[in-house]
Formats: C-alpha cells, structure tokens, sequence
C-alpha cells in the first residue's frame, strides 16, 4: 500500500484513477485544483504524487518547482495533454520524476505507479517477513506462523506501514499522517485503538509482541 496524492480538476478522469488504485489496494487522496494540493502537501506526507498539468489557480508544474524547491522528494507523475518533446521537458525539467500522457491506459499508469514507488523504496516486496509474521500484501493475506489471521483493511494497511519500516519509530501522529485519509475523522485514540486491536490478533501466548511500544514516542516492529 501506498498514500498518492492525486491532483486532477477533471471530475470523470479523477473517479476513473482513484477507483482504479484503490482497486490496487493504495490509499488515495484527491485535490481539484492547484491551492488546494499545496496545501495538502503542506500538511501531508504521501509516498507518490500523480499531478495534472493544466489545474485551476496554480498549474501543475508550478506546484512540481515549488514542492522541490522547499526540498520536497516524493515521486511525482505528471499527467497531460501536451505531448511535444518540449512539453516534456518541461514537465521533467520542474522536478516530476515521469510524464504520462493523455489519453492513458490504466495499466500504463499502474506500471509507472510500481516503478516510481519501487525507485522510491515505498512499496517493494509483495511479500514481507518479520519474525513469525509473513504478509502477503498482493492477496492481503497474513500468517502468524501457520496460522491465518484476518484483518481488516485499516489493521493490514498499519501493519503493513510497520513491516515495511522495521526497526523504526512512529509516532501517533506519524502513522495518523501515513496510513489514514488526511480529512478521516481520526485521532492519535483511533491510532491506539487499532495498535490494541492488531496484538490481539498477532500476539502469541509466552512470546513478546511483535509491535513494540517506546514509551513518550510511538511503536515499532523490532526486525
């Protein structure tokens, strides 16, 4: 799984790809229009950017130059109409990482998807092994040992986030910014609830959690 920031003013195109990577098991945001997404990416951290060209207030590279220049890193595909060898350069010139243009295959967009994030080390494994736990995120599976375990989507999409961060440290607000919808009705309690809920169910009798709690400063999952 991974959190994209979609920016697109074309309501149709904007349902067809949010749809299409949810479908694929991401989290995905979306913005209308060019004020609205810097804000976002003010505010938000997200693992791929997938930026319209041609957007209401702000284009799309104006918004690419100004995210790189205030040290902005996260992958950004381009999408757009223009198709000239200088409008690619253009586009490739502000700071986007690759450009896509329109009309487009959903499975063109899904395969430069992969091979940003993967560039990026966002989403790699399709399979995650940590200790007793084995995550299969293509068939949203997880065995603990040998045995299946059911989660939810929100229960998978943090573990997931945590088994691809081994041995590092996150916040509440961290895997609140990370794992859930910027505009959820969430809080650090919900973020608590569900760390509470996935132990029951990974937990083992007579062996430490595989989720570990720093105190003053969050959780992790000791590789």
């Amino acid at each position: 799984m991974a959190k994209i920031l979609l920016v697109e003013d074309d309501l149709d195109i904007a349902t067809i790809v949010s749809r299409w990577l949810k479908h694929e098991n991401h989290l995905v945001e979306t913005s209308k229009d060019g004020q609205d997404a810097a804000m976002k990416l003010k505010l938000n951290q997200y693992d791929l950017i997938i930026l319209d060209w041609m957007l209401p207030q702000i284009t799309g590279v104006e918004i690419c130059q100004k995210f790189r220049a205030g040290g902005g890193t996260t992958p950004i595909l381009l999408l757009t109409a223009k198709s000239t060898i200088e409008n690619k350069e253009t586009g490739l010139d502000s700071g986007a990482d690759d450009y896509l243009t329109k009309p487009f295959d959903l499975k063109e967009l899904s395969a430069r998807v992969r091979a940003l994030l993967r560039r990026a080390g966002a989403v790699a494994s399709k399979t995650l092994k940590i200790g007793d736990l084995s995550l299969d995120t293509e068939l949203h599976q997880l065995l603990v040992g040998e045995n299946q375990i059911t989660l939810n989507p929100k229960e998978f999409a943090l573990l997931e986030f945590l088994m691809r961060h081994p041995n590092q440290i996150f916040s509440g607000e961290a895997l609140l910014s990370r794992v859930w919808q910027s505009d959820a009705m969430a809080s650090t309690d919900t973020v608590r609830a569900h760390i509470k809920n996935l132990r029951k169910k990974i937990d083992q009798p007579g062996k430490v959690s595989p989720i570990g709690t720093v105190h003053g400063l969050g959780y992790k999952i000791e590789a």
